[in-house]
């Protein structure tokens, strides 16, 4: 039987490895997503990426299951890439600031990958 635990919205078995299928990058862009029930458009920033999911900074808690519709922008464009997530944990960092992981859900990979390479050659100039 392994032993589960989970630190900072990653689930790692006893021996401290990282189970995640996909490698995950530190990358910040500006984002804007709408959720259901109130039907509410709201901004907030990644903190990481990978294929699969991204970690996000918001001003509000996020329930987990909450189903989001969600806009990433695209470094130095006007354009945006679509894509749909939903909420899978939700920690309180300080009074109105949460950290947010989204499972992405039918993402255009190549279309995410681009975006990807595009912030990190931004982050790295």
């Amino acid at each position: 039987m392994a032993l589960l635990f989970r630190q900072g919205g990653i689930t790692q078995n006893f021996t401290g490895k990282d189970r995640r299928i996909f490698e995950r990058f530190l990358v910040k862009l500006s984002l804007k997503y709408l959720r259901p029930n109130p039907n509410r458009e709201s901004q907030a920033q990644t903190t990481d990426a990978s294929a699969n999911g991204i970690g996000i900074s918001a001003e509000e808690r996020l329930s987990i299951g909450t189903p989001l519709k969600i806009w990433l922008s695209i470094p130095n464009t006007e354009q945006t890439l679509f894509t749909r997530g939903e909420v899978v944990w939700s920690d309180a960092i300080e009074e109105n600031k949460y950290r947010i992981g989204v499972k992405l859900e039918k993402t255009d990979l190549m279309a995410f990958s681009s975006v990807l390479r595009i912030a990190n050659s931004m982050q790295h100039n």
